[in-house]
Order: structure tokens, then sequence, then C-alpha cells
């Protein structure tokens, strides 16, 4: 037995050995970051946005009062039962019926025609208002991943002006002791190692933030998405002087307002005294069973199939509440058409300010992709001077041999200058796509993104 419980014992951890192998590299990919191209990072925001959803959510709204509306043309038929659950006592004036059938439908109504046309133009802004939430979800995603694959860069950059700190203090350390620098510059070179490490330490907490963020639109898990620079398509140079487009939010306003619009056209064709016809159809299948009605009181006998058809016609005379309610459709109408006036204008606005700034930003990243050349330049030139000297011999006047430290201060600016080149760069890229949404042209951003084969 003892052997039995061995031998089963050890089938049991052979058993449970590869399952839980399994569930440990299973748990380690999901940690493990992997490139994720910009396109699945778009496409991703744009099916798990809440915003996105919620606009889904209104035009599956929109399109059950458009459904609705119309349906007050077509005929609704009910079904119903009046048998009784005992026998009657006197004259009760229900009909014995074993089941009934009615058939209502709206024929002639003028404002439920308008009520229509605004349902449709309901689903024309709520279809654009998606399209909207969709472009900006686009927007968020885009401006994240270009940000964190700029972070990113800007790190590696960091650690290697870390590393080159490093050896700047060494440097200073050895030549204090030997009495060639003061303690000050020593001092100097520790400041700048100092604050570089929080440099870095910034960089960090971004790219944290940005995994966080990209982590929250796309459903990912954090720290999962490595940027792929190479599916970031170029950013066309758009400027404000370009012609703009209605953009899909000013235009869910605009359709909003001609829904308002039409809904109050309905509610004061009600005070016109037009008339509204309705068709109805009512058939009784009656009975006696249970029920004395037509022996006691009706002289003959209860037919059995009844069936009345008609047309019914209502005109409206006085009506207050008509009135009223007149009154509050108006002032929707107009605070509607008001809010999309302010749509437009704000965008108007939004383009100003976005060509102002984008020419500045274009300036500014000319400015530090010019710095970045020189101070390449002048690495060259101080790793040059360290390899071969300066040229200018040991005589009176002659330039002094560059020390150690220049070359690691040159690596340091280099680095430096090329972190601010990716910051003027990052600044211009988030503009170019605002201004692309402000004028209309998003969809030719999300075009590049998914290129027709």
């Amino acid at each position: 037995m003892p052997a039995l419980n061995l031998r089963t014992a050890h089938k049991s951890h052979r058993a449970w050995l590869p399952a839980f192998a399994g569930a440990v590299l299973a748990a380690a990919a999901v940690a493990v970051p992997a490139q994720v191209s910009l396109t699945t990072v778009v496409d991703l925001a744009q099916k798990n946005s809440v915003t996105v959803r919620l606009a889904q959510a209104d035009v599956q709204k929109a399109m059950a009062e458009l459904s609705q509306s119309r349906d007050a043309f077509i005929p609704s038929v009910d079904f119903g039962s009046g048998l009784p659950a005992f026998p009657e006592v006197g004259y009760t004036g229900s009909l014995p019926t074993i089941w009934d059938s009615s058939i209502k439908s709206l024929v002639f109504s003028m404002p439920q025609v308008q009520y229509i046309h605004a349902a449709h133009f309901g689903l024309q802004s709520a279809q654009l208002s998606l399209k909207d939430a969709r472009e900006q979800s686009a927007l968020d995603a885009s401006t994240d991943y270009i940000e964190l694959d700029t972070v990113d860069r800007e790190l590696d950059a960091a650690r290697q002006q870390e590393q080159d700190a490093a050896r700047l203090v060494e440097i200073e350390q050895q030549r204090t002791e030997a009495g060639v620098d003061p303690l000050s510059t020593l001092l100097q070179a520790q400041l700048t190692a100092a604050q570089l490490k929080l440099g870095r330490l910034h960089l960090e907490t971004r790219a944290a933030t940005l995994a966080k963020q990209l982590a929250t639109l796309t459903g990912l898990p954090v720290g999962s998405i490595t940027p792929d620079h190479a599916s970031i398509p170029e950013i066309p140079a758009v400027t404000g002087d370009q012609a703009a487009r209605t953009t899909p939010g000013v235009e869910s306003t605009q359709m909003m307002a001609l829904s308002r619009q039409h809904i109050a056209k309905g509610d004061e064709l009600h005070l016109w005294w037009l008339p509204e016809i309705g068709f109805g159809a009512q058939y009784n299948r009656d009975t006696s069973l249970l029920n004395s009605i037509s022996q006691d009181y009706f002289n003959g006998k209860l037919p059995t199939n009844n069936l009345s058809t008609g047309f019914s016609i209502k005109v409206p005379v006085i009506g207050f509440g008509l009135l009223a309610k007149r009154r509050e459709s108006n002032a929707e109408a107009l605070r509607a058409k008001v809010e999309a006036e302010q749509a437009q204008q704000q965008n108007d606005v939004q383009i100003a300010q976005l060509s102002a700034s984008l020419r500045e930003l274009d300036a500014q990243a000319d400015v530090a992709s010019l710095k970045r050349q020189i101070a390449d330049e002048q690495l060259k030139t101080v790793v040059a001077q360290m390899e071969l000297g300066n040229g200018a011999g040991n005589g009176p006047g002659a330039q002094p041999q560059l020390s150690p430290t220049a070359e690691q201060q040159a690596r340091i600016d280099e680095r430096q200058k090329y972190q601010d080149a990716l910051d003027a760069g990052l600044e211009l890229s988030k503009a170019r796509l605002s201004l692309l949404r402000a004028l209309g042209h998003m969809q030719d951003w999300l075009d590049e993104l998914h290129p027709k084969p």
C-alpha cells in the first residue's frame, strides 16, 4: 500500500505540474511588454472607449425613436379575452366574449409627419455624434502613443546621459584629489549627475502615466504596450489656411437643431384645427357560457361573431396644454439652434488658436533641430581633439589641450539637445493632429493608419 500511495502521489504531481507551468507562462506572457502598432492601439481604443459605447447606445435609441414614430401609421393588433371566471349575476354591461381582437392605426396626421422628420434628423445627429466620438478616441490614442514613443527614446538618451555624468564625476574626483581642479568643479559635476537623475525619474513618471492612459483606452494590461515607431505614419504639415470641412461634432449639433425645429413645427400644427384621422376595427367572439345576459336582457340570441370597423376623426379646437407645449418646443428649438452656432464658433476659434501656435511650434522645432546638429558637430570636434590633439602646439598663446571632462560634458549636452528636439517635435505633432481634427480632416489621418489594399 505505501508503494501504491507513492506512485499515486507521483502521478498527481506529474498531472498538476504542466498546468502550473502553463499558468506561470501565461502570467509571464501577460506581463512581458510587446510591440503594438499604432493602428492596433487606435482600433482597440475606438472599441473600448466609454464615450464611443455611449454614443452607440444613443444611435440605437434614436433608431428606436424613428421606428416608433413611423409605427404610428402601421396597424397594431391586440388580442384579449373577457370570459368570466364565475357566473355573472345581474346586468354587468360587459359582453361575454371568449376572445376579442382590435386593430388600430393612424391614417392621417400632419404633426406626426413632422415628428417622423424630427426622429430622422435625431438619428443623423446620433450617428454624427458617434463618428465624432470615434475621431476623438483615435486622436487621444494617437497622441498618447506618439508621446510614449517619444518618451521612450528620451529615456534611452537620459540613461546615456547618466552614464556620461557618472564618468564625469569619476574624472573630476580623480582630478580634485590630484589637485588639478578645485572642489567646486567636482560639486558641479555631482550636481549635474543629480539633475540628470531627476530628469530621468521625471521621464519614467511620464512613461508610466502614458502607459496607464493607453491601458485605459485600449483595455490592455498596464505596461504591455511597447510603441513601434515604424508604425507611425508621417503627420501632414497641415496649416489653418487649408479648406475646412464641417466636423462631425458640429454637424451633429446642426442635425439636432433641425430635429428640434420639426418637433416645434409638429406641435404648432396641432393648433391649426387640422383633423387627425385614425382607423379601427373590433371583433368579438361572444358566448353565453357563464353569462345569462342574452337570455335575460336581450331580445333574441346574442350573436357569436361581432365585427365593427370605422374611422375616427379628431379636430383640436381649444387646448391650453397644446399652447404651452408649443412654447416649450419653440424654446428648445431656439436653444438647439444657438448651440449649433456656438459649436461652429468654438471650432473656428480653435482653428485660429491652433494655427497661431502651430507656426511657433514649427519654428521652435527648427531651432531645436539646429541646436541638436550643432551639439552633434561640437561633440565630434571634441572627440577628434581628444584623440589627435588640437594642433595648436605648446607655444605662447596656444589653445590648451582639452581635458577629459570636456568630452563628457559635450556628450551630455548632445544628448540633452537630442531630447529637446524630440520634445519640440512631439508638441508639433500633437498640434498638427489637433488642427487636423478641427479642420475636419481627421478621417484622412485614420485612412493613413488603414491604407486600402
